[in-house]
């Protein structure tokens, strides 16, 4: 007999199982270690193997129920979606309505027309009045003096009817087309203002790192401006000092004898007469460009700090409401899962009750007790 590869693999499968079998047996019917002792190490790995059997299982439960979690919320966003585009499009719709499809214009308004009494005329106008009909007891044999243009009349009525008809089918066609088109542009400008909603944003952030940018690089000039001041001012009160050595004219009138060594700004009291009007004008102009410096610069720190404190509270408000959805989906979610638990509870309740008074009602016999350690299964 021909044996495919198959057939060996299950033979080879079945035959392990045969002699697992029979160990199982030499070791479970074994009186003496059933009885005395037992492999403590086998146990170890079993329980070992049941540990990691648990925590695997534990695992895969919890990245199941964040799984859950995550499909429950995109769930709840596209629910949400749906229903804002279907709150629109009914909108869009009773406006096409109150707007095209008023009561008056419709073909069958004369029927409830609640002014129909008013417009309309009495029985019988004139002779071949075409309203009286054998039914009204308007006319009567004989009176019929006016059957050709009668008849001419109902042929230009149905003539009328019929490019009346034309007419507003192809005016609801129109309209129908006109709410397609609106329909379609309201389309157009939603993701026209979601885009420029995005533009405004990226705009704002950039004009933000731009305003960020200039301050910085103000801030590094006018550093690099005071030191190249403080540079001038060593250079001069050295420049200063060299001649004052050199001329030492300290008897003199001259204002310049005052000049003290150590700067520009300071004076020997005991020399000192009185400052000139050109020290008075640029102290004066050195003071007003001091004030002008400290202006700008408050009034650059001011803005950049209104902008921080603008951009803080929009996150803040950001993340509250964030933080409120987040907590209504975590409220709906108790719900559903306290729901589930009171279904599970009545299931249990009444599968414990069929348990107690249906399957367990039997009492068992002797041989019952046989039919078991037979086999080590």
């Amino acid at each position: 007999m021909l044996m495919l590869p198959e057939d060996h693999k299950q033979a080879a499968a079945i035959e392990r199982r045969r002699k697992f079998e029979e160990e199982r047996k030499r070791r479970i019917f074994n009186d003496r270690q059933r009885l005395i002792g037992i492999d403590l190490a086998a146990l170890e790995q079993q329980i070992t193997e049941q540990k990691a059997n648990e925590e695997e299982q534990h695992r895969k439960d919890e990245s199941f129920e964040e799984q859950c979690i995550r499909d429950a919320k995109m769930a709840l966003l596209f629910e949400k979606k749906f229903e804002e585009e279907k709150r629109r499009i009914n909108e869009d719709i009773n406006t096409f309505r109150a707007i095209y499809q008023r009561p008056e214009n419709r073909l069958e308004f004369d029927l409830y027309d609640p002014d129909g009494l008013k417009k309309s005329l009495p029985a019988r106008l004139l002779d071949d009045d075409p309203r009286c009909g054998p039914s009204s007891a308007q006319i009567f044999a004989g009176e019929d003096l006016a059957n050709e243009d009668r008849r001419k009349a109902q042929r230009d009525q149905y003539r009328s009817w019929l490019e009346q008809q034309i007419t507003e089918r192809r005016a609801a066609d129109s309209d129908r087309k006109a709410t397609q088109k609106a329909y379609d542009n309201a389309l157009l400008a939603r993701d026209r203002r979601a885009s420029e909603l995005e533009r405004m944003e990226q705009d704002c952030r950039r004009r933000l790192s731009e305003a960020n940018l200039r301050f910085n690089k103000a801030l590094a000039e006018e550093q690099a401006f005071q030191r190249r001041r403080d540079e001038a001012k060593d250079m001069e009160d050295k420049q200063a000092e060299i001649y004052n050595h050199l001329t030492g004219d300290m008897l003199t009138e001259n204002s310049d004898v005052a000049n003290s060594s150590f700067g520009p700004n300071r004076k020997i009291q005991y020399l000192y007469k009185g400052m000139t009007p050109e020290e008075r004008n640029s102290v004066r102009k050195e003071q007003l460009l001091q004030i002008a410096e400290n202006k700008a610069k408050y009034a650059a720190e001011a803005q950049l700090e209104a902008e921080w404190q603008e951009l803080i509270g929009g996150t803040d408000r950001h993340a509250v409401l964030k933080d409120r959805e987040l907590r209504r989906k975590q409220r709906e979610l108790n719900k559903q899962i306290l729901e589930q638990n009171k279904q599970l509870s009545k299931e249990q309740t009444r599968n414990r009750e069929r348990a107690e008074h249906v399957i367990f009602t039997n009492v068992p016999t002797a041989a019952y007790y046989d039919q078991f350690n037979t086999i080590t299964r």
